[in-house]
């Protein structure tokens, strides 16, 4: 599937964010918590949430679509042992998101089975923090090398317990959180991911009976509970959705207006385009973009390049900074980006220097920004998705180039956003989907 692209148009209107994509993976994981039944709302119809969707009803769950948007899980009966069919695997290996329903297999039926995630290929993805939390609460790890598979075994109740995190992982905490609230007695997670969509889950288990102590800090305190009941949960809007638009906003000079945002969670996500010099204003849960004709990336006192990084919340989310440093290509400076997590997402950057940018790839974590400061257009190409994220940022360019450009396995980029192309020529681009 491919994405035609006719770039330079100004947009304009009011854009609408789906919900959280990460955080729905998640919630569908934490369902698998209770036999009773839990309805979430505002659920993104994409490919990665369908999928995560298929993994819980193939493990023996009921899910119902009681609206577009809106869907209820049922877990009566679920069988881990599903996950050892070549269906299984398959079905697991197919999304990242899968390992989520690891800590819930384990807590609720004593056992679980690990495949190898699948996802975007943007570098290695380790498994240490979610393997190491299970061992930390009594459960027992072997691997069978030849199906690439783990099996995470607790004879009796896991037990609660004080652990430190190697990482702050947003998956890794989720899974351990979830884990714990069925775990006897209290367990204290140190170096825990605040990110809201962690915070999102932490309110859903409270609502389903969990004790959870420190949510939004980097210290998480559980009391495991025998049982969890039902509950209903409304995902938040999707913020890296958000700061997409932004940056779209940016590169095509148009005045978005993005509607039912979650303000108090957004600092994160305008910092950095501040930092380059875009503005925005909230009025209600209205963000509204103020895209200049030329920004200039902030120095401070010092006059040296300004370096935008990756960090854990309340940091840049690693998720941004494909889109920023789209937009880094027509600042009126230079610009820095350190992409600290994974050494293979900045990798795309030869498709936006054939496009005309000036970017010097300086190694896998590091690419500098020479901005063109509109001095020039980026020119459209032919190119392929490499992952979610920068997909968005490399249709971003073609939106805002001149010329046509075609941007192939585009079933990449809808893995993440829902019904991109139609939501983006409501506002004027020029974008067709092609299969």
């Amino acid at each position: 599937m491919r994405f035609i692209i006719e770039g330079g148009s100004r947009l304009q209107g009011i854009y609408v964010p789906q919900g959280a994509k990460n955080e729905a993976l998640q919630i569908i994981a934490a369902a698998l918590l209770t036999p009773e039944p839990v309805e979430i709302e505002n659920v993104p119809d994409i490919i990665d949430v369908r999928r995560q969707l298929e993994l819980v009803a193939f493990l023996g769950a009921t899910v119902e679509e009681l609206s577009p948007h809106k869907v209820r899980i049922r877990a009566e009966e679920v069988e881990p042992h599903r996950l050892l069919s070549p269906e299984g695997r398959a079905l697991f290996r197919s999304i990242r998101g899968s390992v989520l329903i690891a800590g819930p297999l384990l807590a609720r039926c004593g056992e679980a089975y690990l495949p190898r995630p699948g996802g975007d290929k943007i570098g290695r993805r380790r498994l240490d923090t979610h393997l190491l939390g299970f061992t930390h609460l009594g459960a027992a790890i072997s691997y069978d090398e030849s199906r690439e598979i783990f099996h995470l075994a607790a004879p009796r109740r896991l037990r609660g317990t004080s652990l430190l995190l190697e990482e702050a992982s947003v998956t890794g905490t989720a899974n351990i959180l979830m884990a714990a609230a069925l775990a006897e007695g209290e367990t204290t997670l140190y170096h825990a991911a605040c990110e809201p969509y962690i915070q999102q889950l932490g309110l859903l288990l409270r609502q389903m009976g969990a004790s959870i102590e420190g949510l939004g800090t980097n210290r998480l305190h559980i009391e495991g509970k025998l049982s969890l009941r039902g509950a209903k949960h409304r995902l938040l809007p999707d913020i890296i959705e958000i700061g997409s638009i932004i940056g779209l906003s940016a590169m095509t000079q148009s005045p978005i207006q993005i509607r039912d945002v979650p303000v108090e969670h957004l600092g994160p996500i305008l910092h950095p385009f501040s930092r380059m010099g875009i503005s925005t204003s909230i009025q209600g849960d209205a963000l509204h973009v103020h895209p200049p004709a030329i920004y200039e990336p902030d120095t401070l006192y010092d006059g040296n390049i300004l370096t935008l990084s990756d960090h854990t919340w309340p940091g840049t989310p690693p998720d941004m900074l494909s889109v920023l440093l789209v937009v880094a290509t027509q600042a009126a400076g230079n610009v820095l980006i350190h992409q600290k997590m994974f050494e293979s997402r900045l990798f795309f950057v030869d498709r936006l220097i054939e496009m005309g940018a000036q970017v010097v790839l300086c190694d896998p974590h590091r690419a500098l920004v020479i901005g063109l400061g509109r001095r020039s257009a980026l020119r459209g190409i032919r190119m392929s998705s490499p992952d979610i994220r920068a997909g968005m940022a490399l249709l971003i360019a073609a939106l805002s180039a001149e010329g046509r450009s075609t941007i192939e396995q585009a079933e990449q980029i809808e893995r993440g956003y829902e019904r991109l192309d139609a939501r983006l020529r409501e506002l004027g681009a020029q974008i067709e989907r092609e299969e």
